[in-house]
């Protein structure tokens, strides 16, 4: 059974910087692409970034620039630090399985407050 965790939310304040992590087991971490998305308040789910098997990393317009995700296939971890946080960073982000999004994690919470 796929089984994610992420870990690392929490206040931040606007224009600080906060490290996710994605804790994953149950699957063959080294071969799976790995994605983060966010859901704000009363808003829909956005992809914010993903990363692919060998390291390759992809983001949403909205976050790129600000920061940057890494994956340790040995540890079967993934980390997402995002810098210059904004106001509009406030989410519930999941870690998420899979080009298909098969797989989620149950959400760590960012606030971005003063």
């Amino acid at each position: 059974e796929v089984h994610l965790v992420e870990s690392g939310g929490g206040l931040v304040q606007p224009g600080g910087s906060l490290r996710l992590s994605c804790a994953a087991s149950g699957f063959t971490f080294s071969g799976y692409y790995l994605n983060w998305v966010r859901q704000a308040p009363g808003k829909g789910l956005e992809w914010v970034s993903g990363i692919n098997s060998g390291g390759a990393t992809y983001y949403a317009d909205s976050v790129k620039g600000r920061g940057a995700v890494s994956r340790d296939n040995a540890k079967k971890t993934r980390r997402r630090k995002r810098k210059r946080r904004k106001p509009e960073d406030k989410a519930l982000y999941y870690c998420v399985s899979g080009y298909c999004l098969a797989s989620w994690g149950k959400g760590t919470l960012v606030t971005v407050s003063s």
